[in-house]
């Protein structure tokens, strides 16, 4: 089907970022994937291209354009190359809402030229060793000392950890902490008691630096404070909208480009004297996949424009983060079988695809806890 939401303009900038891609990313991916981890250079490089900040004013370097389809464009271009480690997308459509939303002016004037320009690399530390989707139970303190906050914890699985030179650390600001006592802290590299521990070896996205992230009497100025003192909770359910878009764009597009590369595959590849295209069970297989995807698509294409006209809920956001994304599993599981041996193979996409693509039905909210917003909100 001819997808219909789609401008001249976001196609011209789908060939920039195809042309960025192969530039300044393929060439290096391999390294990266062996060294754990991205060049700055890198980061420096898609600020250069205009690839940072979209939605970011002009004013203060960004693209000025807070239409989400450009968004969708790069979430596919790097979903269908395979390029998972560099994390634009958390950049920014996770973390620049929350400094062009909640941040000052000094704060906007401060951070946000280095964060359109690749100078910044940003993330946002949630997730604890005790505390991953249940924001509740988050245990990192800031106490306030009257001309600054003295932080004290720990965080986990933190994207982008080892890199970020700015990281928005939700921490508890009042005793009983929960939906009404955690604020956003943002602790920048180089503060003192502010320590990175290792970069966790993960089964896929090897070169996207996942980090531990320690805080000991780490000093915060006032000034740090992002939004709402003990205003975290609504700030990151606002938020978190986008968060589970992104996600489930990337979900989406793994899915088709995998059926793209399998239905190839099984055209080429022979057994017991022809194609396997020419097997009943294998056409079967692909006929399922492809109806799947071209159900999912439609959806997620009304949703991307839901999101970009301000109109998407967190319900439906919640369903299309979990459909596409197990989906996507799904997808990963069958044409890695159907490529059999070969499948398992890391040389082949489909082997990267599948250790690549498995954390999508985790973070940006498990697929149990989207199936538990949606409940609720049909059933109370």
């Amino acid at each position: 089907m001819q997808r219909q939401i789609f401008t001249e303009e976001h196609e011209a900038f789908r060939g920039t970022v195809r042309t960025f891609l192969s530039k300044e990313v393929l060439p290096h991916y391999e390294q990266w994937e062996k060294d754990g981890i991205v060049s700055r250079e890198a980061w420096l490089a898609a600020g250069r291209q205009g690839l940072l900040g979209l939605a970011v004013p002009e004013e203060h370097g960004g693209g000025g354009n807070a239409d989400f389809r450009y968004s969708a464009v790069l979430a596919e271009e790097f979903t269908r190359a395979g390029v998972a480690g560099l994390a634009l997308g958390l950049h920014n459509d996770i973390i620049g809402p929350y400094l062009t939303g909640l941040g000052t002016e000094e704060q906007k004037w401060r951070w946000l030229p280095g964060f359109c320009s690749g100078e910044i690399i940003t993330a946002i530390a949630m997730t604890e060793p005790g505390a991953g989707s249940d924001l509740q139970g988050i245990r990192t303190t800031a106490e306030d000392k009257g001309d600054h906050w003295l932080l004290n914890g720990s965080k986990t699985f933190i994207s982008n950890g080892i890199l970020a030179d700015l990281v928005i650390v939700v921490a508890k600001t009042s005793p009983q902490g929960g939906a009404k006592g955690l604020s956003l802290l943002v602790v920048e590299r180089g503060a003192e008691g502010f320590e990175r521990g290792r970069n966790l070896d993960k089964i896929g996205q090897k070169s996207q630096d996942t980090a531990e992230l320690f805080f000991n009497d780490v000093r915060v100025p006032k000034d740090n404070l992002l939004g709402e003192l003990d205003g975290a909770f609504i700030h990151l359910m606002t938020n978190l909208a986008q968060e589970r878009m992104g996600i489930a764009v990337a979900g989406i597009a793994a899915a088709e480009y995998l059926l793209e590369i399998t239905t190839t595959y099984v055209k080429e590849r022979e057994a017991f004297g022809r194609p396997l295209s020419k097997l009943q069970h294998i056409r079967f297989e692909i006929a399922e996949m492809a109806t799947e995807c071209a159900v999912t698509r439609a959806f997620l294409d009304r949703c991307i424009v839901d999101h970009s006209e301000g109109t998407l809920d967190a319900v439906h956001a919640s369903m299309a983060k979990w459909w596409a994304t197990e989906l996507q599993k799904r997808v990963a599981d069958r044409c890695l079988q159907l490529h059999g041996g070969y499948g398992y193979m890391t040389e082949y996409r489909v082997a990267k695809a599948f250790t690549d693509g498995r954390i999508q039905t985790i973070y940006g909210g498990t697929t149990e806890i989207m199936k538990e917003i949606i409940g609720r909100s049909l059933l109370g």
